[in-house]
């Protein structure tokens, strides 16, 4: 198994002495392993888009744009 080091603010590892109990290592093996779930489910979902990088930019941009509408940050 591979090693990866963490550097972290010390008050955050301050507060996490005071929780010995729980196994932090495995806590983030987990969170990472969660988040390579997403990515991989995300690749798998894009594999099979015909969309382009310009077409998903104009979209959210239209997106944005709407949503500003209806908020009423724009007249």
């Amino acid at each position: 198994m591979a090693n990866i080091t963490l550097a972290i603010p010390e008050e955050l590892h301050r507060k996490m002495r005071r929780h010995k109990d729980l196994r932090w290592s495995g806590l983030v093996r987990s969170v990472i392993e969660e988040k390579i779930n997403d990515l991989e489910e995300m690749d798998r979902l894009l594999a099979k888009s015909r969309l382009t990088e310009k077409d998903a930019l104009e979209i959210s941009e239209k997106i944005k744009k709407a949503v500003a509408k209806r908020l009423g940050f724009t007249r």
